[in-house]
């Protein structure tokens, strides 16, 4: 579904991503670890058009995505859930979740996806900043699935969270995976993202250093060793 190949992007004369080649097939959970800094948030706002490219190709399906604006790409099914949730606070779950909807989807999508996270059904009237952390990062994801996407891109969905949180937010990602959702994830947390992954990347200073199933990855000794406290 999407192939990127020796992506490159750059924030003035700095170098963000340096080569980055990676796939994603129809269906997949592919996780991208990494520590901060390594480029993951880049190449998400990359290939969601926020960010420029460089050099490099990425298509989805038939498409040529550098030739489409970040819209064309919202519009053509690839929907972000950024980097520290960003809902809009004053406004209610409702309406963000209509928000959701501008671009792409529909309001009939709006029973499934709160029967995906019950929380929002209880917490539908009141205003989105009133939410807890974990809540807002359900409300963020709820948002994306709004618009139906083709590619869920999900940037850090357990940032910030305490443990607990961080195992509800991935166990709702694994139940989307599992109804046939295409994600991508990028994730600090290489344990909880390759734990539900099918394949993982894994990123240091731009590029892509080790590839691999996920669960190969989580047994890897360098992965282990850098990421997970072991080994």
């Amino acid at each position: 579904m999407l192939e990127v190949a020796s992506l490159a992007s750059r924030y003035g004369r700095i170098p963000a991503l340096g080569g980055v080649s990676l796939r994603v097939n129809a269906g997949e959970l592919v996780a991208i670890v990494g520590a901060n800094g390594a480029g993951k948030t880049t190449l998400l706002r990359t290939i969601s058009g926020v960010q420029p490219a460089s050099g490099g190709q990425i298509r989805f399906e038939d498409a040529d995505l550098l030739k489409l604006h970040a819209r064309q790409r919202v519009q053509a099914g690839i929907i972000q859930v950024p980097e520290g949730r960003q809902v809009f606070a004053p406004m209610t779950v409702e309406d963000n979740l209509k928000l959701g909807t501008f671009a792409r989807g529909s309001l009939d999508h709006m029973e499934p996806v709160l029967d995906l996270f019950p929380v929002l059904r209880d917490k539908f009237r009141e205003l989105a900043g009133n939410l807890s952390g974990g809540q807002q990062q359900m409300l963020a994801i709820a948002r994306a699935l709004m618009a139906r996407p083709r590619l869920l891109l999900l940037d850090e969905p357990g940032m910030g969270l305490a443990p607990r949180l961080v195992a509800e937010i991935f166990a709702r990602i694994h139940a989307l995976r599992k109804v046939g959702t295409t994600i991508l994830l990028v994730d600090q947390n290489a344990r909880a993202a390759l734990g539900v992954a099918d394949r993982g990347y894994v990123m240091e200073t731009g590029r892509i250093v080790l590839e691999g199933s996920a669960r190969d990855l989580l047994h890897d000794p360098q992965v282990q060793r850098a990421y997970l406290g072991s080994a």
